[in-house]
């Protein structure tokens, strides 16, 4: 076990990534406070970390596609004492667009979009006064999935939307606050062997284990490794799997171009 190096407040942390990197935390180190719906899970998570790496625990069973669990996260992370804030919460609400139902539209972009924003509000200005702290927020590979068709993708509009957003506000604050101390990540994993596909998101998956669904993935472990790795490395935009990162170079460099397009044809 590590030195003790402050809190991480981490989201979506019942199940998959959340439930790894929380554990990979508290064995560096870290205290945890962990989020999510499923107070079962957090309590023999809470257990197994306490006796495990001998870390201080607290668990927050909060929904965060409801205006009063997310008040209450945000007022947690901006207490001052969160040194790492890991943003993995998140649904998917696949499926054909002109059939979704509005509510569940509503819970994917309050989660993904929203919980994201406001939890990172509550969290970066004590990092900036305390002169360090990492932030990740978890996209998905599928924020680039743009114009390419479902099957064997899934039909994601809302859901890739909601992720594209969270590249860009990554990326963005990244840049805003490249004068400071503090990192900011976006990690974007493909499929993960998880039980993220098992729900929509109308309700968690059931049962006190962990499962995964039956189209496997990426083990989750080599995503935090992936994660962790960059930010040692100082990059923002973590890919797992993406053997070299020129493709990420030219999207910068494409999306210089098209800032600077209507500049240039003024002449």
């Amino acid at each position: 076990m590590g030195t003790r190096r402050g809190k991480a407040l981490v989201t979506g942390a019942s199940s998959g990534i959340g439930a790894a990197y929380a554990a990979r935390l508290a064995a560096q180190g870290w205290d945890t406070v962990l989020v999510a719906r499923r107070e079962e899970r957090l309590d023999d998570m809470a257990v197994r970390l306490r006796s495990g790496t001998g870390t201080a625990v607290e668990t927050l069973v909060a929904d965060l596609s409801h205006p009063g669990g997310l008040a209450t996260v945000a007022s947690r992370a901006g207490q001052g004492d969160i040194g790492f804030l890991l943003n993995n919460a998140g649904i998917n609400g696949y499926g054909p667009f002109a059939e979704l139902d509005p509510a569940l539209m509503a819970k994917v972009m309050n989660v993904n979009v929203l919980a994201v924003t406001a939890l990172a509000r509550a969290a970066v200005p004590a990092m900036l006064r305390r002169g360090r702290g990492t932030v990740v927020n978890v996209a998905s590979q599928l924020a680039f999935a743009g114009s390419l068709p479902p099957r064997p993708l899934p039909e994601r509009a809302v859901y890739a939307g909601t992720k594209g957003y969270v590249v860009t506000f990554t990326r963005t604050l990244a840049a805003e606050l490249a004068g400071s101390s503090l990192r900011i990540q976006v990690l974007c994993p493909g499929l993960t062997a998880t039980e993220f596909h098992r729900s929509r998101g109308e309700a968690p998956v059931g049962g006190r284990e962990q499962s995964v669904h039956a189209d496997g993935g990426m083990p989750v472990d080599q995503v935090i490794d992936a994660s962790l790795a960059a930010l040692d490395d100082g990059r923002v935009v973590c890919v797992p799997g993406l053997p070299d990162v020129s493709p990420l170079e030219d999207l910068s460099a494409a999306e210089l171009a098209v800032r600077t397009a209507a500049r240039g044809s003024r002449g």
